[in-house]
């Protein structure tokens, strides 16, 4: 009888913290706050966590700044309004003035990106009646307009409502 099994390959050694997180920032950019949860899901300690994210962002791989710059532009193209991209940059624990310096970054007008998702919901004649008028004054609060905004988009006043 012959028993020839094929060789073993030596087990791939297991990833350090710094290479896990770098494997995430080729992908897309990161918070610190999100690259330590994702670290700590597989299983990093988190002071070996918060050692490798120091390291990248000295060596510019990891930056909240250019994370935060990235994240405006990226909703505002999909349709979301200030109101929700702020509160997404506090939920990845960005201070104040980072947040508001990212959000003058963008070079976009508000109104015109509130005025862009009403034309591909609604066409490009906009909402027609009161009703649909009102379910893009609702589909633009969900996403995060201001009532400024959302009037100049949709030309719907809630006054309007009465009549």
């Amino acid at each position: 009888m012959n028993d020839r099994s094929p060789p073993r390959r030596k087990p791939r050694p297991q990833p350090t913290a710094t290479q896990r997180a770098l494997g995430l920032l080729t992908r897309r950019e990161h918070s610190r706050k999100e690259l330590k949860r994702k670290l700590a899901a597989r299983g990093v300690e988190p002071d070996e966590a918060a050692a490798a994210i120091g390291r990248l962002a000295e060596a510019g791989w990891q930056d909240d700044t250019r994370f935060a710059e990235s994240l405006v532009r990226s909703r505002a193209g999909a349709g979301y309004g200030p109101l929700h991209i702020r509160a997404e940059l506090g939920m990845h624990g960005l201070e104040r003035d980072a947040i508001v310096a990212a959000m003058e970054t963008f070079e976009g007008d508000w109104t015109e990106v509130a005025r862009d998702l009403v034309r591909r919901r609604f066409g490009e004649a906009g909402p027609v009646d009161l009703a649909q008028r009102r379910k893009a004054a609702e589909l633009l609060m969900r996403r995060g307009f201001d009532g400024e905004r959302i009037r100049a988009a949709t030309r719907f006043d809630p006054d309007d409502a009465d009549t």
